[in-house]
């Protein structure tokens, strides 16, 4: 059966961070919620906020349960007296100025823009991003013109659920109107995006990143069904694989 779709990870695979401080983000999410009528002690804040983030850390890597950021947050606010509900309109502002930081530093790994040309020639694309606040992975996408290449974008907060859950990828598959022997994913973690889709079906393509090496998915166990150096090798090879049964 030939491929029909292809789709990709997010940040690792086609973006990168670069000069990215979240100690900074931290401390601007805390003026932002200063000025929005959330005042706090900084330290305070950022000592709560380090012990909420964690807790709900180990539920979304654990049970691969995905958490918007808006809860840990409101949970340091109400653990330090500074009462909040998850759904008040001033945690997404303040979130809005915590995440612009690190769209900012992403920058697109080259040749990417051009395989989701290729790959756009070919098949239908999708996108799978393990991320809690999706505006910030639609931010990005727009940021670099990016989006337009995508005829599905699915992010793992509008989900609920994270890589390498099945549920994520079929998301997508349902998305794209494919069956999972009919795409392939793209991905740079051996054991979200390679493990992952091959466990809900896919074919896949491990790529290395300044996250992940070659190393990494060899000492991993995972075996991806196929490995290049980079994303120019992918790039060139991508009308054999679009075509390949």
């Amino acid at each position: 059966m030939t491929i029909q779709a292809i789709l990709f990870d997010y940040i690792g695979t086609l973006v990168e961070p670069n000069n990215y401080s979240m100690h900074e983000s931290q401390l601007k999410l805390h003026r932002a919620l200063c000025q929005e009528g959330l005042a706090t002690d900084v330290g305070e804040f950022i000592e709560a906020y380090g012990k909420a983030h964690e807790r709900h850390r180990l539920v979304r890597y654990q049970k691969l349960k995905e958490v918007t950021n808006a809860i840990w947050v409101a949970e340091a606010l109400n653990s330090i007296h500074c009462k909040v509900n998850i759904d008040d309109a001033r945690l997404k502002s303040a979130l809005n100025v915590f995440f612009q930081d690190f769209i900012n530093s992403l920058k697109v790994r080259p040749p990417a823009k051009q395989l989701l040309k290729t790959a756009n020639m070919h098949c239908k694309v999708g996108l799978i991003s393990n991320f809690t606040y999706a505006p910030a992975i639609y931010s990005s996408l727009r940021r670099h013109r990016i989006g337009c290449f995508f005829r599905a974008i699915i992010v793992s907060e509008s989900v609920g659920w994270r890589k390498p859950h099945r549920i994520i990828f079929d998301a997508a598959l349902r998305a794209l109107q494919v069956k999972p022997e009919e795409a392939v994913f793209i991905g740079d973690s051996p054991l979200e995006d390679i493990d992952g889709a091959k466990k809900a079906g896919l074919r896949t393509i491990f790529v290395p990143s300044r996250f992940n090496t070659l190393r990494d998915v060899e000492e991993s166990g995972v075996r991806s069904d196929m490995v290049f150096q980079d994303l120019a090798q992918i790039c060139k090879r991508l009308p054999e694989i679009a075509n390949s049964t």
